[in-house]
């Protein structure tokens, strides 16, 4: 009797050991990264996420003064652009570049266009929101005074 509980303890001490050896193993063959690989395909219909690969910055314009411009579209891709400009503010340097365009209305400059790609809130119910540094702006981007190293960011929203 007091071996075969011998017995069963040892297989279940062997089964615990061998079961951690291949977790271990497991882990150790990915180098610790859960990327997946070139042929991984998702499930159809899913979305797959490249969250850590960071778009390619393209330099544009010449001045004194350089922010950071990006642009997220509404399928989520973003273009970032580092601009340098003698301009006083945002929208004048976005404009002089070609990156924004819209028309002049009551309140300033209403963005319809960014980088090319047109949205417009009375055909679609979507708009480009402007933030600045992560943050809602509380000001129009051709009122926005630029800020040395600053972030400035449209977004496509609904």
């Amino acid at each position: 009797m007091k071996k075969t509980l011998f017995s069963k303890s040892l297989s279940f001490i062997a089964c615990i050991v061998l079961t951690a050896a291949v977790a271990l193993f497991a882990t150790g063959c990915n180098d610790g990264k859960n990327t997946p690989s070139a042929d991984t395909q998702a499930p159809s219909g899913a979305a797959v996420s490249q969250t850590d690969a960071k778009p390619e910055v393209k330099e544009l314009g010449e001045g004194q003064t350089a922010f950071t411009f990006k642009v997220v579209e509404d399928d989520g891709k973003e273009t970032v652009f580092a601009i340098h400009t003698d301009k006083k503010t945002v929208g004048e340097a976005l404009v002089d570049l070609n990156l924004i365009a819209g028309t002049v209305e009551s309140y300033g400059l209403y963005v319809k266009t960014v980088n090319g790609v047109t949205v417009d809130y009375d055909t679609d119910g979507k708009y480009w929101a402007f933030y600045i540094n992560g943050e809602y702006a509380m000001t129009g981007v051709d009122s926005t005074d630029i800020t040395e190293g600053a972030e400035y960011t449209f977004k496509v929203e609904k």
